[in-house]
């Protein structure tokens, strides 16, 4: 996985909180501390959008779908 540099806008507040993270030593640099928090974000839009997708599904469909092409008998199932 390559890097790239790029350069960002902030605000001011916010950089001096990202500062403070790097003096109390929670990151070692800015641009980890700003990688880290981009990461984490992209990583909660992802599940929110999962959970978005999941909460449009039908249980009693779903569950009609399954009972329509799932043996019902256990023998016929695959033994893992």
């Amino acid at each position: 996985m390559g890097k790239s540099t790029i350069t960002i806008t902030m605000d001011d507040a916010l950089l001096k909180t990202v500062d403070r993270l790097v003096e109390k030593s929670v990151y070692p640099d800015r641009s980890l501390a700003i990688q880290q928090a981009v990461r984490e974000k992209f990583r909660r839009a992802d599940k929110d959008l999962l959970e978005r997708e999941l909460a449009k599904m039908d249980p009693e469909y779903e569950q009609r779908m399954a009972n329509e092409f799932l043996p019902r008998d256990l023998s016929e199932w695959p033994e893992y």
